[in-house]
């Protein structure tokens, strides 16, 4: 086995968790592939590793995250907790239900330092280059070290592509952008919510970073925070500065003019539009197309790819799971790789995948798409070792945060769940989130 070679594309929680789910088959004695996970930062933890710069970074590569100062969990840890390292395991005490980033960043961290893969991450090195060679049989994976200048390109018997596909921002465009009088950013490039202290701004878009980037600027002081939406409203009880319309026509000047006659002066547009599942370094032939929706196109058990099941991707669905998913995910590839788990023929997999979307297309509300979410996690874990956890109580987290965001978007992380994995009570923070502007670790920490 240990003749087989597996290249990891990413070194953030997709990718640590396929780091993991080998090292612990190492570590109860089995001989494993040779694994070279691949990351183009300097450090892991993928878009929970901030960093202030935007567009380019010092080596003139595109800056992957999309983090930004003050971000604290929009969903309950009890969501997301890894089933083989509790928070209490890493922190030695339970810790409140919405962490800000640099402890989230910490407890995933944690895990991976515990496990000692470091050395299997080559960072600062992305990958350029990913072609099957039908001969050989094996992937030709082309990386770049950044740090020495050098292009090296290797074969592999199997790729995991774990890079993520909120780092490629999709960016609209609106009649009269290039004459508007402010600042105008997508979500990607939003760092500080600082910045728009006493500004009016206008968010265009009702995904999570809408919801999120909005909250932050309006606790951090924004004077007014206008959001356009092409379909529906979010339809929270929003504060009285805030203010819902429909799609954004155009801007003059200062003056945007949105789809029903109204209008509005700004100061800062930021458009939070989504993302592209933006693979550019792999070959047509490998390449990931898919809509962001929870059955991705192509990939049987979400996961295996469907035109050649020697390549993964991992976490490429709309997630309201993420990193037990991601881990459920990575422990099924890893038993793939092993040759624990069998992968059928073609139509058979096509046929996965036509389940999936059929199952989703007839989903009629959030509560079903987590189940549904649930079950996919529920299924994958049933076919490894992967510790199993209780689902059902997770998904009940999920509604519970659901509800809590109707009766209030602005207390909602103020509520407090129960561990899936330890059965403890989180406590309730020591400061309401609306008035803790400190997020460091610290600060989060502290008891009171």
């Amino acid at each position: 086995m240990a003749s087989k070679r597996v290249a990891v594309i990413g070194a953030g929680p997709s990718g640590l968790a396929q780091l993991r789910a080998f090292q612990s088959l190492a570590q109860s004695g089995v001989e494993v592939p040779e694994v070279v996970c691949f990351e183009k930062q300097a450090d892991w933890g993928g878009l929970w590793n901030y960093t202030w710069r935007t567009g380019l970074d010092e080596y003139g590569e595109p800056v992957h995250g999309s983090m930004y100062r003050y971000l604290w969990s929009n969903g309950p840890k009890e969501g997301l907790e890894f089933a083989d390292y509790s928070f209490e395991e890493h922190f030695g005490k339970q810790i409140a239900s919405y962490p800000p980033r640099a402890v989230l960043f910490d407890y995933i961290e944690g895990r991976v330092k515990k496990a000692g893969v470091r050395d299997q991450v080559r960072f600062r090195t992305p990958i350029r280059q990913v072609d099957w060679n039908e001969s050989t049989q094996q992937f030709s994976v082309r990386s770049h070290d950044l740090i020495r200048d050098v292009e090296t390109t290797e074969a592999f018997d199997h790729v995991v592509v774990a890079s993520g596909h909120f780092s490629t921002p999709n960016v609209p465009q609106f009649e009269g952008l290039d004459r508007f009088n402010g600042r105008v950013l997508h979500a990607h490039d939003f760092r500080d919510a600082v910045e728009f202290r006493e500004k009016d701004i206008l968010i265009i878009g009702t995904s999570y970073s809408a919801e999120d980037i909005g909250s932050q600027c309006w606790k951090y002081g924004a004077k007014s925070i206008t959001v356009s939406h092409r379909t529906a409203a979010m339809g929270y009880d929003w504060p009285d500065n805030w203010v819902e319309v429909p799609l954004l026509t155009s801007v003059i000047g200062n003056t945007c003019t949105f789809k029903d006659g109204t209008t509005k002066e700004v100061d800062a547009i930021i458009l939070c539009t989504g993302y592209q599942h933006h693979f550019p370094f792999m070959s047509e032939d490998l390449r990931l197309k898919t809509a962001n929706r929870l059955a991705t196109a192509d990939l049987y058990k979400g996961v295996a790819y469907v035109p050649n099941p020697k390549l993964f991707y991992l976490g490429m669905q709309d997630q309201w799971y993420t990193f037990n998913m991601f881990d459920a995910q990575a422990w099924w590839a890893r038993d793939v790789i092993m040759d624990k788990i069998e992968v059928p023929d073609d139509t058979a997999m096509q046929a996965d995948v036509a389940d999936r979307v059929m199952r989703e297309d007839a989903i009629g509300d959030d509560y079903d798409a987590i189940r549904y979410q649930g079950d996919y996690v529920k299924e994958l874990i049933a076919e490894t070792d992967y510790p199993s956890f209780d689902v059902d109580g997770a998904n009940e987290a999920f509604f519970q945060w659901k509800k809590h965001k109707k009766v209030n978007i602005m207390t909602f992380r103020d509520n407090a769940y129960r561990s899936v994995i330890t059965g403890t009570m989180a406590p309730v923070h020591h400061t309401p989130w609306k008035d803790a502007l400190d997020d460091s670790k610290e600060s989060y920490l502290a008891n009171g």
